[in-house]
């Protein structure tokens, strides 16, 4: 483990216990087994201090009013008269103790000693705490005199055979000493509470022997001592502070001796909260793991329904409603989800707002709340070791006013060990998943957007096996690659007309290859209809492009952005489905022409892709090569007029194509499975794996 303390700083916490005086204060502890919960007389040391001195001038504890009432609504005195009765005795007897010795004007340090003696039995956070609630009722004492003797006739008489009647009147004189007193208790106290802090650390989560721990208990006799050191000063204070009358002066020395023992008590209270929250961060840590490891077993365990898996993976609390309804905005409990088909839309919030777009399509798809019966509930993993601000959380309200479904109320309430899960087990990186929960609470997939984009609902219950029947009736086809996209070009597809999908980047390539195009089905004599759909993330370019080719009437284009980035969602989800499944480009006609089209859409050239209506004719070809082709339709026309438009192109393009080809396939690494090898749909041969890093803030 990586050391806790510089040795400059072991030095200052450690000065103490080389020396011949800790040996003594460690020969006194001898404890005979008494526990006793110091926390509620630290609450009543606590109240002590803070109503001690009037509200118009500084004391220990400066807090707001409502503080002031904090013993009566935080402490009931019933509860632990038993122990303050066993314990009050030895209070008095260590108040008397102290007072008399500081009285006598006796050695600090032999007084401290005797305090040590006088609590040998007692366990180390115990001592500190006794003695600090030995000092509070004198202090407690001392400020009651000085206070009411004002306005209450027996308060008067005490306070001045105590001799504390003029305190308040020459308090700005003795300013200095109090304000050293006051810091000196507010650190003493801070210490102590700290100690105890240790005391009650959970054994089941953290042992006695991590390294912190060990740290804090060889140093925890030191704190006692100073503790102790700095209550016998404040005892000898206050006592200083009585008897003087007219003649009230500001002693530098006393405020100085205050000072520096404050220091002292500071200076290991810092180094003890550097311990405790290295103990409190392997607390969380370990709590985190056993966390972990139970909602694995949570969701290994078969269930009636779908509530104790919900509850684990969303908010398992019963103090507040975690979601809210998109549909009225209003704060809804989990149990609105009892026994559906749950859908977690698990993301960052770098969610696009075309991928909440399409979703909402589908969601409202009348089919959806009918036959399929499914609710979706966003859950946004966010990193905590950044500061939650203001612009992420109107980054948040923003994605989440977009969602007709249930969201969290806030990123924060989901638990780090269900985020854990969420990367370790389902793979969450960046990209977002789609994870379908059944009414019994069974994960059905740890994916189901490829299944979502590529049939929609028709993918419900979006399990492996539906998911392996749709493929098994699918063919490669011009309604599998556009599906509904467009309804242009379905239209296109009923009337059975010649259809070319185009893509790419190069407008000079289009404008020379789409007017071509049309050239050569004037000529054929074909009804040809051609649709620019693009290029992948490649968003504010495609805009002026596609202003361009409309402008231009060069063809029909996709309807939006949202439109083209599904096209190529679609194909990606294809791609990543076929090889969860085991597919190859050697063995699986979709996966090989799918492989082809993302591989167009990684090269710097157009591409073309001719059908014919709804038949499998099919032709494509990369954009040199394609706009060749039509060009020189006279070397090929009367195949075209033999054997089908298609088929005759086909065939040319087998005769001008050229070994020569530089195929590259660019695949998201946090969209799915990345494959070990990937063949060239050209020519068959393993492609070259490369890493690439990408940034298109388009």
């Amino acid at each position: 483990m990586q050391e806790l303390f510089t040795r400059s700083q072991r030095r200052m916490l450690s000065a103490s216990d080389d020396s011949a005086m800790m040996k003594q204060v460690q020969a006194t502890h001898a404890p005979d087994g008494r526990e006793v919960d110091v926390t509620p007389i630290l609450s009543i040391i606590e109240d002590i201090f803070r109503r001690a001195t009037p509200s118009d001038i500084d004391g220990v504890l400066n807090g707001a009013r409502e503080h002031m009432d904090a013993l009566d609504d935080n402490i009931s005195l019933d509860a632990f008269s038993g122990m303050l009765e066993a314990l009050s005795h030895t209070i008095h007897k260590i108040s008397c103790e102290i007072s008399c010795k500081c009285s006598e004007g006796g050695d600090a340090h032999a007084t401290t000693m005797a305090l040590f003696n006088t609590l040998s039995g007692y366990s180390w956070d115990t001592k500190m705490v006794l003695s600090l609630a030995a000092f509070a009722v004198n202090y407690g004492e001392f400020w009651l005199g000085a206070q009411l003797c004002t306005n209450n006739s027996l308060a008067k008489s005490v306070a001045v055979l105590k001799q504390v009647s003029n305190v308040l009147e020459h308090y700005n004189a003795l300013k200095p000493q109090f304000d050293a007193l006051n810091n000196l208790i507010k650190v003493m106290l801070d210490l102590t509470k700290c100690i105890v802090e240790f005391k009650q650390l959970p054994s089941q989560y953290i042992s006695t022997d991590a390294q912190a721990v060990s740290i804090a208990m060889a140093h925890i006799p030191a704190a006692a001592y100073w503790t102790f050191r700095g209550i016998v000063a404040c005892y000898s204070q206050t006592l200083s502070l009585t008897g003087l009358r007219d003649a009230y002066t500001a002693s530098t020395t006393e405020a100085w001796e205050l000072s520096s023992l404050a220091h002292k008590v500071s200076s290991i209270l810092e180094h003890f909260k550097k311990l405790i929250a290295i103990c409190y961060q392997q607390i969380d840590e370990n709590r985190q793991i056993e966390a972990y490891h139970n909602l694995v077993r949570l969701l290994e365990t078969i269930h009636m329904d779908n509530m104790k898996v919900l509850r684990a993976l969303i908010y398992a609390k019963d103090d507040i409603q975690p979601l809210v309804d998109g549909f009225t905005k209003n704060r809804v409990n989990i149990d609105v989800l009892r026994k559906k088909h749950v859908l977690l839309l698990i993301s960052s919030l770098d969610l696009s707002a075309e991928e909440i777009l399409v979703l909402d399509q589908m969601y409202r798809d009348p089919k959806a709340s009918e036959e399929y019966q499914y609710a979706i509930v966003w859950l946004p993993i966010v990193d905590r070791s950044i500061a939650w601000d203001d612009g992420y959380q109107q980054k948040f309200e923003q994605l989440q006013a977009m969602m007709p479904w249930y969201t969290v109320q806030h990123p924060t309430i989901i638990e780090p060990a269900v985020v854990k899960y969420i990367k370790e087990v389902w793979k969450f990186s960046k990209k977002a998943i789609l994870v379908p929960v059944d009414p019994q609470g069974r994960i059905l997939n740890q994916n189901a957007f490829h299944m979502l984009w590529i049939w929609k609902n028709l993918a419900f219950p979006f399990t492996a096996e539906r998911e392996a029947a749709l493929w098994k009736a699918e063919s490669w086809r011009l309604e599998l690659l556009v599906d509904g996209i467009d309804a242009t070009i379905l239209e296109w597809m009923k009337e059975e007309r010649f259809v070319c999908l185009y893509g790419g980047e190069d407008i000079e390539w289009i404008r020379q290859f789409t007017n071509s195009a049309k050239a050569v089905a004037s000529v054929a004599q074909i009804n040809l209809g051609m649709a620019y759909v693009g290029k992948n993330n490649a968003k504010e370019k495609l805009g002026k492009i596609s202003s361009i080719i409309i402008q231009e009437n060069l063809s029909h284009t996709l309807a939006d952005s949202t439109a083209v980035w599904f096209f190529w969602a679609r194909l990606e989800s294809m791609l990543y489905s076929k090889l969860q499944h085991g597919a190859t480009v050697e063995n699986d006609r979709i996966l090989k022409e799918v492989t082809t089209v993302l591989s167009f859409d990684g090269s710097e050239q157009g591409w073309a892709i001719f059908w014919r209506g709804t038949t499998h004719e099919m032709a494509r070809a990369k954009g040199k090569v394609a706009t060749v082709c039509m060009v020189e339709f006279e070397k090929w026309q009367d195949d075209a007029y033999q054997n089908g438009f298609v088929p005759g192109l086909n065939n040319y393009l087998e005769r001008v194509r050229t070994p020569d080809h530089c195929n590259r396939l660019i695949l998201p690494g946090t969209h799915g499975p990345i494959p070990e090898t990937v063949a060239c749909a050209d020519c068959g041969r393993v492609m070259e794996m490369f890493f690439l890093y990408r940034c298109c803030p388009e």
